[in-house]
């Protein structure tokens, strides 16, 4: 079994990318296993930039193979965002519910449908070269919050051909369609033609 850290102290996020990899021959090691994690300053200007800073800051702290992720809501009304600001929207230790309630005031003179998507962008590093992959929903965003099963903007995000949000879909079943699941699926088949288990 060989081990890979997954550099996220986020439990959403460790969850949903744990039941892609649960078949493998891969384990993930979550931050919340390793003692002394250096703090991880995400000042890329892309997602792909910052889910590099944290596959290499880990992989440079603890010599051991790391994957690490950036993703975020894009909603085309705002021009983009909130971006790579996605988790700190409504400010640097804001809650789920604080990022929701600003991008819903700052939606509020749009009019409907808020058409956006979800982003992320996963990489992988050993110490060589990085394995980076992407992937991405397009759905709209909805005026009031539903579901409790995600995390983050799910509860407001409704993806295209859908009637429920991403907060209402299982995890298997968002596990099918999203964004961090399409970008890890890609991923995931790149480490295993990259290397040796």
């Amino acid at each position: 079994m060989r081990e890979i850290i997954f550099a996220t102290k986020n439990p959403g996020k460790i969850r949903e990318v744990n039941d892609i990899f649960k078949n493998s021959p891969i384990r993930l090691v979550s931050l919340f296993e390793l003692s002394n994690v250096p703090e991880i300053i995400e000042d890329g200007l892309t997602f792909e930039e910052n889910a590099k800073i944290k596959a290499e800051l880990i992989f440079k702290t603890y010599g051991i193979p790391t994957m690490g992720d950036d993703s975020g809501l894009v909603v085309e009304q705002l021009d983009g965002r909130p971006g790579v600001f996605s988790a700190r929207y409504a400010g640097e230790s804001a809650t789920d519910e604080e990022n929701n309630e600003r991008l819903l005031y700052e939606l509020d003179g749009f009019s409907e449908p808020h058409h956006a998507k979800f982003v992320c962008s996963s990489a992988y590093f050993d110490g060589g070269k990085f394995l980076t992959a992407y992937g991405e929903v397009k759905g709209r965003i909805i005026k009031m919050p539903r579901g409790k099963n995600g995390f983050g903007y799910d509860p407001l995000f409704l993806p295209e051909g859908y009637t429920l949000t991403s907060g209402e879909l299982s995890l298997e079943e968002k596990n099918k369609i999203s964004h961090r699941a399409i970008a890890f699926k890609k991923l995931y088949s790149l480490i295993l033609k990259a290397i040796i288990i």
